[in-house]
């Protein structure tokens, strides 16, 4: 993850606290992949310049499923989810998950229940038509404080309490940290995968995140049988600016060093994966936008 992105989904976290999409029966169906979208932030610059012409390009290249990174002040990309769902209406385009930081602040310990901000963060998210309403990241505090990460959980676990209300399931996104942080003598990753009810909460593995600390993303998906719903699909490079911090950058599909094929493979067979996201942060010289094209033909040329 390059440190754009942390310093991204930092500010995500400080600014946020500042019709079904899939079947009805998702979470009881047996698992088989449905869908396969683009997480936006692939392509964030451009989203920033001309979001609509943007999501116009990728309806065009052939996706149909997106996933948002950008929701600040009950906007998404600066539109309200009313006005964004039009947006993506028109272009044929379906949002089943989005990527909204959940903090200890959206926690009010007085009403012992969640802010407005988060109970707005969630509202929208059914507005929009999402299934999953994902958190994609755990601030250094928590990570390091036992008592706060023992209450995260269990704000995590009632998140999804709350997002069962309106059909969704609550998510968390992992990174890198997660398999180098100690919770005792058991990784963070490990901690949250006991921790959370898998019936409230999914997680959703980002296979590309945590190469250089834990590479056997197959591994942990037989460990894990059926928790991961959602799935990050990534390969790396070796980093000439290690900027992610792993000594790996994020390349286009099948160009890199993971085995991403296989990964896909335990996904369907074992990780109960049914919605693959791609996700292309570094790019080599190469427009964003023909990288996130190839993506979608090599994926569609896998399968997929």
């Amino acid at each position: 993850m390059t440190s754009s992105r942390r310093t991204f989904l930092k500010n995500s976290a400080i600014a946020a606290t500042a019709a079904a999409l899939m079947p009805n029966d998702l979470f009881a169906a047996p698992a088989q992949i449905q869908r396969v979208g683009i997480q936006l932030y692939s392509v964030r610059d451009a989203m920033m310049k001309d979001p609509a012409g943007t999501l116009k390009k990728l309806s065009d290249m052939g996706y149909q499923h997106v996933e948002h990174a950008n929701y600040i002040n009950r906007k998404f990309y600066g539109w309200t989810a009313k006005e964004f769902k039009k947006v993506l209406d028109d272009l044929g385009l379906q949002m089943p998950s989005g990527h909204t930081v959940m903090t200890s602040a959206h926690w009010d310990t007085a009403t012992n229940d969640f802010t407005d901000a988060w109970k707005y963060t969630v509202e929208d998210a059914a507005a929009m038509g999402q299934k999953f309403v994902i958190s994609p990241w755990m601030d250094e505090k928590v990570r390091h404080d036992t008592d706060l990460l023992k209450r995260t959980m269990d704000q995590f676990n009632k998140s999804g309490e709350l997002c069962q209300k309106y059909n969704m399931k609550f998510g968390y996104h992992n990174h890198d940290f997660e398999f180098t942080t100690m919770v005792g003598n058991m990784r963070l990753f490990d901690y949250i995968m006991k921790n959370t009810d898998p019936n409230r909460v999914s997680q959703q593995l980002d296979i590309g995140n945590m190469y250089g600390r834990e590479n056997d993303a197959i591994s942990i998906i037989n460990k894990y049988p059926g928790r991961f719903i959602s799935m990050h699909v990534k390969d790396e490079v070796k980093s000439a600016t290690n900027t992610e911090g792993t000594g790996y950058e994020s390349t286009i599909l099948g160009r890199g060093v993971l085995p991403v094929k296989e990964v896909l493979k335990a996904a369907k067979k074992t990780g109960g994966t049914v919605y693959l996201i791609i996700e292309q942060e570094s790019y080599q010289g190469m427009d964003p936008i023909d990288c996130v094209k190839i993506d979608l033909q090599t994926m569609k040329k896998w399968g997929y």
